[in-house]
């Protein structure tokens, strides 16, 4: 037994990469994690936390690099912590994301997960200013008005003022509203007082260039002024609304959320569709891929003209929407009222009269449609990265739709999930899509059918 101490240099060989991001190497038996070093080197690093079963260290020099490794473009890309891997040339970066999938199968073991067909993960021609969504916090340093994000493991903020994977006209409007809060001395939040604005989300429509804001404070805040100034130096802003949270909480958002100016919502397209997104509804925060992405749901879900599908965490609608005039009828659920008048606006505004939504939980929705009568011939999930709701789960497994497609934004709670579901349904394959380059994170694309038992 090797004991290992906080501050202690070793030397080690980097074996492998983990679902962080991080180097993984042996040193005498003994599993240590290192951030920032790449399969096949040989590196020198010291020991920041000793865990029962596993060390922490950081890189302190690289004896034999990578050939794979890369110099980050990004200046503040250490600090910052939003991008785990662009020190990984891309190519490699999608076949450690091919990687992430297989690690998380073997940690869980799903039925016969060493047969599941895995294909290569679909990446981006420009991985670059991908992201149309921003949601930077606001604190104050020195009477200065800063926005940016939280390094990692932390709260400390690191100032955001030109991140590479976020949409320029997006990171442009946030630098302006971080310049007049700033000047209007607008009350910013702070963990003691906790009275202000504490966060700031930005979200542009690719199609339409289209752009809502959402100031979000702990109290009251008049913006007049702000907005005045905004709508000038950017006329593609058409929503700017204030939601309040007074909570202490790292939630995100309050309850209430009231437009100050502009129209309700924003428009944006997909495939050969279009929808409108209100302030707080869910949609993909990469655009380009999110046509890769419901394309590969539709060729995954193999629909008939008598169909009925479930759209579970529908949002406002849009993934049904791809289905909406291939089957008999398409419902959907989600627990964000804002995001179910979308749905049904977008619904009515595309003329399918073959499509219902109701706000709500789906583990308490599908049991009552179900009482009804109703009956599912196939159903899409694609929940946030907590996975599938236990409740949900067991309802799932209790109805068993023939068809399935399981749409995953974290592999672990996916792998987790296929555990249950796998006795019940045949994993026909798992496609890896890209949403999120440069970071440690992938989006997949799950293909089942319910087992002839």
């Amino acid at each position: 037994m090797v004991y290992l101490k906080e501050k202690q240099r070793i030397p080690l060989k980097i074996k492998r990469m983990g679902i962080n991001g991080e180097g993984i190497g042996f040193y005498k038996k003994t599993l240590v994690f290192v951030r920032g070093a790449l399969k096949g080197e040989e590196v020198l690093c010291q020991i920041t936390s000793v865990r029962k079963n596993f060390v922490q260290a950081e890189l302190i020099a690289i004896n034999k690099k990578s050939k794979h490794r890369v110099q980050p473009q990004c200046p503040i890309y250490e600090e910052c912590g939003g991008c785990q891997i662009m020190h990984l040339a891309y190519p490699k970066q999608l076949e450690f994301k091919d990687d992430l999938i297989k690690q998380a199968l073997k940690k869980f073991k799903p039925l016969d997960y060493e047969h599941y067909q895995l294909r290569s993960t679909l990446g981006m021609e420009e991985p670059w200013h991908y992201r149309a969504k921003l949601q930077f916090q606001t604190r104050s340093f020195g009477g200065s008005v800063k926005a940016g994000l939280f390094a990692e493991r932390s709260h400390q903020l690191v100032s955001v003022s030109n991140c590479l994977v976020q949409d320029k006209d997006t990171q442009a409007i946030i630098n302006k509203v971080t310049y007049l809060l700033d000047k209007y001395k607008l009350p910013i939040y702070n963990e003691r007082q906790i009275a202000g604005i504490r966060t700031v989300m930005v979200r542009k429509a690719h199609a339409s260039g289209q752009v809502q804001l959402i100031f979000v404070s702990s109290k009251e805040v008049t913006l007049t002024a702000l907005i005045g100034e905004l709508r000038v130096s950017f006329p593609q802003i058409k929503t700017i609304a204030l939601n309040i949270n007074p909570s202490k909480s790292s939630e995100i958002y309050g309850k209430d959320t009231e437009i100050l100016w502009g129209q309700g919502s924003i428009q944006e397209d997909v495939l050969d569709y279009s929808f409108t997104l209100s302030p707080r509804a869910f949609y993909q925060l990469n655009p380009k891929q999110t046509e890769t992405l419901y394309a590969q749901v539709v060729q995954a879900l193999e629909v008939g003209a008598n169909d009925h599908i479930i759209d579970a965490y529908c949002g406002v609608g849009s993934i049904g929407f791809a289905f909406a005039d291939k089957v008999k009828s398409v419902r959907g659920m989600d627990i964000i009222p804002e995001a179910i008048a979308d749905a049904k606006q977008n619904a009515s505004a595309m003329g399918f009269d073959n499509c219902y939504y109701e706000t709500g939980k789906a583990e308490d929705i599908i049991p009552k449609w179900y009482a009804q009568g109703y009956r599912a011939d196939a159903i899409i999930v694609d929940p946030p990265r907590t996975g599938l709701d236990d409740k949900l789960l067991k309802t799932i497994l209790d109805y068993q739709p023939p068809k399935m497609v399981y749409v995953s934004c974290n592999t672990s709670s996916l792998a987790r999930d296929l555990v249950s579901l796998a006795k019940v349904y045949q994993l026909e394959y798992i496609q890896s899509v890209d949403m999120f380059p440069h970071t440690a994170r992938t989006e997949a694309v799950v293909k089942l059918q319910r087992r002839n038992l």
